[in-house]
């Protein structure tokens, strides 16, 4: 089974959200449709000039060192082999995060329930992004980007209903 690798990096800390500071492999997931202006990964362009390798499963599990791992992209709720990645990683022995702009699939509920959700929604940037209902619920925390600090108030409904374990 493979999946589109923008990068991988091992052996680094983690720098925000709730895990900062613990040491984590990062497994950086190719593709992202939303196109934020902010983006660091290089998809504020559509993502065309970002280097991109279809790796197995079994292969990226190979890499691994770090207790932790986090899955980012670009977006991993558009890959549907995300739940057997976030498996495989648990399978091997290590706990999982994944990052996510909530975008994509409706696959949160088919992610296992030890894997660590960080939500960062990007539907205030622009609707046609929005985060599914199923993506909500499940996350375990929310890191919501301020740019002109109308965020909260745009997702007031959202973050009212659930006891947060993190905003940020």
């Amino acid at each position: 089974m493979l999946i589109p690798i923008h990068e991988t990096f091992q052996s680094t800390v983690q720098g925000e959200g709730y895990f900062c500071g613990v040491l984590v492999d990062f497994i950086r997931l190719y593709g992202c449709p939303v196109g934020c202006n902010f983006c660091d990964t290089g998809y504020a362009q559509g993502g065309k000039d970002i280097a991109r390798e279809n790796i197995s499963i079994e292969g990226l599990i190979s890499e691994l060192k770090s207790p932790r791992v986090v899955i980012s992209g670009g977006e991993p709720f558009i890959h549907k082999n995300l739940p057997n990645l976030c498996q495989a990683i648990i399978n091997s022995g290590r706990d999982v995060s994944i990052e996510t702009s909530g975008f994509g699939l409706d696959i949160a509920k088919e992610i296992p329930e030890f894997v660590w959700i960080t939500l960062s929604p990007k539907e205030h940037l622009n609707p046609k992004y929005s985060v599914n209902l199923n993506t909500w619920n499940r996350a375990n925390e929310v890191k919501i980007v301020i740019s002109d600090g109308n965020e909260l108030e745009y997702y007031r409904e959202h973050l009212s209903k659930k006891s947060w374990q993190n905003i940020y």
